[in-house]
């Protein structure tokens, strides 16, 4: 359901009946009036930073799982950053003298709000007013963290441990068969155990999909904030190549959207039974 305070759509019930929790931070395409009065590029220019229809596939895999799913484009406002990733190339309210080296993502224009995307050199007319961007952190931002943090704290309360998803979509890495169609991300380890990762590549392995770890996507900020494993909360991203579930103009949804959320079920199912399996391995001993 939508909350109409909120910039994202929370499904599954309050009280977790599943330890597993999924993020989709990257789907949105509620572009907002503000966003379209100010940008330079066509809407359509924007569409590289979607990940095109990943909110459909992750509605299609839903169970009873808490699901938050962001509404607004990641054109808009990026959850995958930190809130200090704010570029000083766009954003009056940044002081280079208060900010850390800047990523190599905030050195391409990907920061808290790209500035570019693809051939797009500039997104934006001009610069963005501190308070605007700020209104977006305050309004957008952090009630989705906050909201995944507590969907995991109830989790966790419930279940002993919890799981986190962030699911994403990925462009081709290469020809079927010989590149990987699903990269996992654990931040090489950091965000979650190894037993929870190895549960999600058996479910691609069984299903014939190539898969890879880490590379070339480990994560990011939403692992970072939200996975730490020694307190018993688990993230792990999963990208999916838009050839499994798009149609041929990676536009909207294809053939393979049906198996694809099958895959996910299944995967979502296993981390669950994990989860579960490892409360119970610590009460039996």
């Amino acid at each position: 359901m939508a909350d109409s305070a909120a910039s994202f759509d929370r499904l599954g019930a309050t009280v977790p009946s599943c330890p597993v929790v999924v993020s989709v931070p990257h789907g949105g395409r509620d572009y907002p009036a503000a966003m379209l009065a100010a940008i330079r590029a066509p809407v359509l220019a924007l569409r590289p930073l979607e990940d095109r229809h990943v909110d459909t596939l992750a509605r299609a895999a839903h169970h009873d799982e808490a699901m938050l799913i962001q509404r607004v484009p990641r054109a808009w406002i990026d959850l995958n950053r930190s809130e200090q990733e704010r570029d000083p190339l766009l954003d009056d309210g940044v002081n280079p003298k208060h900010q850390s080296a800047p990523s190599l993502k905030l050195r391409s224009g990907l920061g808290l709000v790209p500035r570019r995307v693809g051939a797009v050199d500039e997104i934006w007319r001009g610069r963005l007013r501190a308070t605007d961007v700020t209104a977006r952190i305050i309004n957008d931002y952090r009630p989705y963290h906050a909201a995944v943090a507590a969907a995991l704290r109830a989790a966790r309360a419930r279940f002993g441990c919890a799981v986190l998803v962030d699911l994403h979509s990925m462009p081709p890495l290469g020809v079927p068969g010989e590149a990987a169609q699903i990269v996992f991300g654990d931040r090489f380890g950091r965000s979650a155990a190894a037993r929870f990762v190895a549960r999600i590549e058996a479910e691609a392995t069984a299903a014939g999909i190539g898969h890879a770890l880490n590379t070339p996507y480990a994560g990011g900020h939403i692992l970072d904030a939200h996975g730490a494993p020694a307190r018993g909360l688990h993230a792990v991203q999963i990208e999916i190549d838009r050839r499994l579930y798009l149609d041929d103009a990676f536009d909207q949804p294809g053939a393979g959207l049906a198996a694809t959320a099958a895959l996910l079920r299944r995967m979502f199912a296993a981390l669950a039974d994990e989860a579960l399996a490892g409360r119970s391995a610590i009460a039996a001993e």
